[in-house]
């Protein structure tokens, strides 16, 4: 009884320490389905975020993963602009021969019964189809295929934003956003990944891609004429720009002291494993952070579009915003002497304050 009452109350804790509204544990026997919903906070609207599919090692791991990935969207919403909250979830399992349509749409069926708190989109281990499955039971989802209505694959408009991203942190080290001639080395070629790595090459980048799956850096180094490295070879070149676009937490303790790069921009979630520790770590060295939720909110501007029903041109322009709040997140840091990811904490919280206040006087 003492243990089942301390697990409980290990993650009570959890959600509390991070301001988290709810947890939803969803299981179903039948399918296989084992996820986690996390609703962080709905003070801008509804709780958006992508549901995930990843083989954890344990349950604690995926709990922690979708509490930090909330918590993100929420931040993210917030900065952007847009009248939505966060939230994500995670469905525990091999992406690659464990889902089943019976499983998305179970999944879609305790979505359908948060009553529209919650609305979920594809995210790494889920596509577009999947979300169709989902769609099945619940209204509440967005990046569906084109062709039955939904904006389709919101890729190309986070890696739009990441591009805008790096172009701002271009033109604070080196004075102008001309990208031609500088140099960066893309880690993950995924969806994002890929259209990056073209947008950068179209600028004559010099353009160094990495990938766990050897095949596609091969393919990808080939189709861009990027230039292939392996892993351990990242931060061991001297490129002037490091654009993570992976699973995060790839700027810890052990990588952080091997940092070669004048700037840091990419589209992955949570790069800081310690927010506080290695934002403040860059900073003192005089490593330019992007706050990666800031940068690479193209995706979440794709599905708000979709959800309001704007079109692509709309979504495209108010991803082109992502420039001017990078630029401004960049004039807060110098001004008040703090790593940038303070300095978009601080901006996208006071928009959550300011609109707490409207809601209260209703």
């Amino acid at each position: 009884m003492s243990d089942n009452s301390s697990a409980v109350n290990s993650v009570l804790d959890q959600l509390s320490a991070q301001g988290h509204k709810k947890v939803v544990f969803c299981n179903d026997p039948d399918t296989g389905l084992k996820a986690i919903i996390a609703i962080h906070d709905t003070t801008l609207g509804p709780a958006i975020g992508g549901t995930r599919m990843w083989n954890y090692d344990t349950e604690a791991e995926a709990l922690e993963d979708v509490l930090r990935l909330s918590r993100s969207m929420t931040y993210k919403a917030a900065i952007t602009g847009i009248n939505l909250g966060g939230g994500k979830a995670v469905i525990i399992g091999d992406s690659r021969k464990g889902k089943s349509e019976a499983m998305m749409r179970s999944f879609g069926r305790f979505i359908k019964n948060l009553n529209g708190e919650f609305i979920t989109a594809e995210d790494v281990g889920t596509t577009t189809r999947d979300m169709e499955y989902i769609r099945m039971e619940t209204s509440h989802v967005t990046g569906v295929p084109e062709s039955i209505g939904g904006a389709g694959d919101p890729s190309p408009f986070s890696a739009k934003g990441v591009y805008l991203g790096i172009k701002a942190c271009v033109k604070e080290v080196f004075g102008t956003d001309m990208l031609a001639g500088k140099s960066v080395v893309v880690q993950g070629i995924g969806s994002v990944g890929e259209h990056l790595v073209e947008l950068l090459r179209n600028e004559n980048m010099q353009v160094y891609v990495s990938d766990i799956n050897e095949d596609r850096l091969q393919q990808v180094a080939a189709k861009y004429k990027a230039k292939p490295i392996s892993a351990d070879k990242i931060f061991g070149i001297g490129a002037d720009i490091y654009a993570p676009c992976a699973l995060g937490a790839t700027i810890n303790d052990y990588t952080i002291d091997k940092l070669n790069f004048a700037i840091i921009a990419g589209s992955a979630n949570n790069q800081l494993a310690d927010e506080a520790k290695h934002g403040k770590m860059l900073h003192d060295k005089n490593i330019l952070f992007a706050p990666d939720y800031l940068i690479n909110a193209g995706g979440l501007i794709s599905c708000y579009s979709e959800l309001t029903g704007f079109g692509k041109k709309r979504t495209m322009q108010l991803t082109e915003h992502i420039y001017d709040a990078t630029r401004s997140v960049i004039k807060m840091s110098k001004q008040e002497n703090i790593p940038t990811i303070i300095a978009a904490n601080r901006i996208a919280e006071q928009r959550i304050i300011d609109i707490k206040k409207i809601k209260s006087s209703f």
